[in-house]
């Protein structure tokens, strides 16, 4: 709950400074009539739209699990990711749009200097902010602040490269690179909605993140308990700052129900230390095998069938099957 309120707070931030901001380019446009700054301005209303979208769903993520909604209210992120990708994408035709019409219609630039140093200010501002909000957004596991993030360290470089070419502009006086350089950078923030909106419809879909995956395994494999003879059906969502991990635990079969419970409580013990407490486990125990002997490494296993032969080491792949590990699996080409 407390990582939910600072993923608010941050996220009222980034609403405020979005606002201030726009204010800030528009002047600058208005100074200066250039279309490149016009591009940076419409990504500035787009900050602000994306500002207000996340900050209502973190608002709607931080409500505790009710009985029409019992995984929580956490997918609501990614929705909010997928509204914030889509008006990135739009900005970015819009601004070409209307860099095609300057380049058939160009306007005289005036003031570059001071409209320059305008939104030079507000891409430092932008990138502190976008820092702030990833470095939350990946602690707290939210999706909209870490898109949050994203966008605005992308507006940092779209001014930024902005800056550059109005410097030519400035220097050699050619209008219509105006045009240009907003052309350029629109298809740049384009990119970015893309990759938002790309990244947010996997979490919708419940797609595997491999990369968490990742992490899991090695975290499971470096820490492996006697006891834990297999692990397989393993499947981990996410539904905004919260996981949920399924998955089978293979344990000797002559423990008892307490006795196979505490080996559950150490594992999710393992995973809340790594990944925090915002975790939900179904972990279902399995009562171990003839065929699990020989991959298991138990030295005081009272009940032995057969010799331990090779222990198998869990992968994304092989801890994702719905099925037993066995020794035959392991030496199969």
């Amino acid at each position: 709950m407390e990582a939910a309120k600072k993923n608010i707070q941050v996220q009222k931030w980034v609403a405020v400074l979005s606002v201030s901001l726009l204010i800030v380019k528009v002047i600058a446009y208005y100074l200066t009539h250039s279309v490149a700054i016009l591009t940076d301005a419409l990504e500035g209303i787009v900050n602000i739209v994306a500002g207000f979208i996340g900050l209502y769903s973190l608002y709607v993520a931080a409500k505790p699990q009710d009985e029409d909604h019992p995984y929580g209210h956490g997918k609501v992120e990614f929705i909010s990711a997928a509204l914030e990708g889509s008006l990135i994408f739009v900005a970015g035709i819009f601004i070409i749009y209307s860099a095609i019409i300057n380049l058939i219609h160009p306007r005289e630039l005036h003031k570059l200097d001071i409209g320059m140093g305008l939104i030079c200010i507000t891409a430092l501002l932008n990138y502190i902010m976008g820092m702030i909000c990833i470095r939350i957004g990946k602690r707290n596991n939210s999706m909209a602040l870490h898109a949050s993030g994203k966008h605005l360290q992308s507006d940092t470089y779209t001014t930024l490269g902005i800056t550059a070419g109005l410097i030519v502009v400035y220097f050699t006086n050619i209008l219509w690179l105006d045009s240009v350089v907003a052309i350029v950078f629109a298809l740049i923030i384009m990119r970015t909605g893309y990759k938002i909106l790309r990244s947010s419809l996997a979490g919708i879909m419940d797609e595997t993140d491999r990369d968490l995956l990742i992490k899991m395994v090695g975290l499971l494999n470096s820490n492996r308990n006697w006891n834990w003879i297999d692990l397989h059906n393993m499947r981990i969502i996410k539904y905004g700052n919260q996981l949920h991990m399924d998955c089978h635990l293979t344990v000797p079969w002559y423990l008892n129900v307490n006795e196979a419970h505490l080996e559950i409580d150490k594992l999710t013990g393992l995973v809340r230390d790594r990944f925090g407490s915002s975790v939900e486990f179904f972990i279902h125990t399995d009562g171990c095998l003839k065929t699990s002997c020989p991959i298991c490494d138990k030295g005081d296993c009272p009940v032995r069938q057969h010799n331990f032969v090779k222990k198998i080491t869990w992968t994304v792949e092989n801890i994702s099957e719905n099925k037993k590990h066995s020794l035959k699996e392991s030496c199969d080409p």
